[in-house]
């Protein structure tokens, strides 16, 4: 595959709500994409903790991560629901993040603390989603693990 770096934006924001720790906000992002560099914005009583990156890094964590938890063709069809022209949008449950894990959400309502907001731009995304979430061999079909 070629190389990413040249072509993706990633962007990551999140709503830290006054119950919150921004630390721990930032924290549950660093689980699923590895150290990043945040800015907090204050609007009015709204704050909020943003990430951006253009090193393909944090997004070869989080495809790792989706592969370990064996989710791959769920989010292959979350990605591609999330695409529209060169962008790709998406969102995480904060609290399952902060433990290390990935769920998708919806952006209300369904992660009470609010969801971190994932935004990918790519020349070719549908190339990236391959990237993410490969396509896996129908003997390899992704099973849940057995606790």
């Amino acid at each position: 595959m070629r190389r990413l770096a040249d072509e993706v934006q990633l962007r990551l924001e999140a709503d830290v709500n006054p119950t919150e720790d921004p630390q721990k906000v930032q924290k549950a992002i660093e689980e699923l994409f590895g150290l990043l560099e945040f800015q907090t914005k204050t609007v009015g009583e709204r704050v909020s903790i943003t990430a951006e990156s253009m090193d393909p890094e944090p997004l070869a964590k989080f495809s790792f991560l989706l592969q370990k938890e064996r989710i791959r063709s769920a989010a292959r069809r979350i990605l591609r629901q999330g695409l529209t022209g060169e962008k790709i949008t998406f969102f995480l449950n904060k609290q399952v993040a902060y433990a290390g894990h990935i769920s998708f959400c919806e952006p209300f309502a369904e992660s009470p603390l609010g969801p971190i907001r994932v935004e990918i731009e790519s020349d070719d995304p549908k190339e990236l989603i391959e990237w993410l979430a490969p396509r896996i061999a129908k003997s390899k079909r992704e099973r849940p693990r057995r606790k």
